[in-house]
């Protein structure tokens, strides 16, 4: 499975307006809520928000990569923005984010995590990337950077 797989153009958002982290974080996990029951989504917002209360997410290079796992997740979920201007997000590097990639799933899903979290770091790590990516105006044209990044780097 690919990251653009677990995408949709419901849950890109290309100019997500939010002032804080935790809008930032609402608003992406309620990007999810065609694909998940009121119970599911609670289980989500509790995960990501007891994940990012260990440590946050904030990666550096104005990107974080909030992510959870928990029993009442049934699926694994991704969820990605363009944030409108940049948010303070206790980031490593101290620098506020504009890009933030989310990804959720059940608490059995280990090895799939750790797979998605290592390949969304990695194509992120690409500055020509994150450029191409914060020109995109549109969650199609965001799904098709993605698209063809990872055909490039993984050959799916």
């Amino acid at each position: 499975m690919n990251i653009v797989s677990l995408l949709d153009k419901s849950t890109v958002i290309p100019d997500l307006k939010a002032s804080s982290k935790k809008e930032v974080l609402n608003e992406l996990i309620s990007s999810l809520s065609s694909k998940v029951d009121s119970d599911e989504l609670d289980a989500i917002h509790q995960a990501v928000f007891e994940r990012e209360k260990i440590m946050s997410t904030g990666v550096g290079k104005g990107l974080a990569i909030p992510h959870g796992k928990a029993s009442g997740i049934k699926d694994n979920y991704a969820a990605f923005a363009l944030l409108d201007s940049p948010v303070e997000y206790e980031a490593i590097d101290g620098q506020p984010v504009t890009m933030v990639f989310l990804l959720v799933g059940p608490q059995s899903s280990n090895s799939f995590h750790i797979k998605m979290l290592s390949r969304i770091s990695r194509l992120m790590n690409n500055s020509e990337f994150r450029t191409e990516l914060n020109d995109c105006k549109t969650a199609e044209e965001i799904l098709e950077v993605f698209n063809r990044e990872e055909e490039t780097h993984f050959g799916s």
